[in-house]
């Protein structure tokens, strides 16, 4: 009986404690999408720890030295993966991740924006900065945001940009990874029947309608979902609020109450179809198939279809 009175005593310490804790701390294990003026808030932080690891995800290096945000690291998302088996464009191992991404600067106390720019269709790489998201929570990062808008939504509210480099000092790396958030071929090939398979490419390329893949159409019973319907038509790095999308996944089956598996051409387009729907839609269970159709179709004991569903 003692010990009970004490407790509203113990619960208002915790309370001036957790009041006395910086703004960084309290903002760890957060996953989603930042504006620009949030950003540039969090960049001009007076103390140095609280301010973010900034990251151009680009693949045009040229572009970076065009012009990017203040404090921006350049990490071209394709160093990240490498051909293996004679399957291009495949995850790199573990030892080699880490190492890059230590060497970029990523640290599990920090957080993390990831920006790109190219808002116009097909030329588009916000699928670099879902990739490089995606990497990161994979490795047990969790304060990730995305600039919501990317660079032309940040030079549209009159930001500033430099020319100047910004080298991040080595990073630490979480002891704990998440790889459960990623598929294997298996995995995807034996799935529960009730899970649902989903496309995340366009629908040309979903039945067979293409003069890239080596196989045509896509993996026997998945859906179509093409990612580009998540964004905003004028600018592709601007994530659509959840209500305006709610129903176009709903007609495809993609609701909360499913276990989601997520594949695309080489897992960009799927990187950015799970973020929005585990971090933006706020889904429990969507998981990524890394090897995505360019591993799928090198193995030629698996079926494609290319069938068009009925209704589309």
């Amino acid at each position: 009986m003692v010990m009970f009175r004490f407790l509203p005593y113990l619960f208002a310490i915790c309370l001036m404690v957790e009041s006395f804790l910086p703004n960084y701390v309290k903002a760890q294990s957060q996953i989603g999408i930042i504006s620009p003026e949030e950003a540039y808030k969090l960049m001009q932080s007076k103390d140095p720890k609280s301010r973010p690891i900034v990251l151009d995800t680009r693949g045009g290096y040229k572009d970076y030295f065009r012009g990017h945000l203040p404090m921006a690291h350049h990490l071209n998302f394709d160093t990240l993966r490498g051909t293996d088996q004679g399957v291009p464009v495949q995850y790199l191992p573990d030892e080699l991740t880490r190492a890059l991404l230590v060497r970029a600067g990523i640290d599990k106390d920090r957080t993390h924006i990831l920006y790109a720019t190219g808002d116009k269709l097909p030329n588009d790489e916000i699928l670099s900065a879902t990739m490089v998201a995606y990497v990161l929570e994979k490795y047990g990062v969790k304060d990730i945001r995305i600039l919501d808008g990317g660079l032309p939504a940040w030079q549209k509210a009159k930001l500033p940009t430099t020319q100047e480099y910004f080298g991040n000092p080595k990073g630490t790396l979480p002891e704990k990874g998440n790889p459960e958030i990623a598929l294997s071929l298996k995995e995807v090939v034996n799935r529960k029947p009730e899970s649902v398979l989903v496309d995340a490419r366009p629908f040309n390329e979903y039945v067979g309608e293409d003069d890239i893949w080596l196989r045509k159409g896509h993996i026997p019973g998945a859906v179509s979902f093409h990612w580009a319907k998540l964004m905003d038509r004028e600018n592709t790095h601007q994530f659509l609020p959840f209500d305006q999308v709610k129903k176009e996944l709903e007609k495809v089956g993609l609701t909360p109450d499913k276990e989601i598996l997520v594949y695309c051409g080489t897992s960009r387009e799927g990187s950015l179809l799970r973020f929005y729907l585990k971090h933006v839609a706020k889904y429990p269970n969507v998981r990524l198939y890394e090897g995505s159709w360019k591993e799928y179709v090198a193995n030629k004991e698996y079926p494609v279809e290319s069938k068009v569903p009925r209704g589309k």
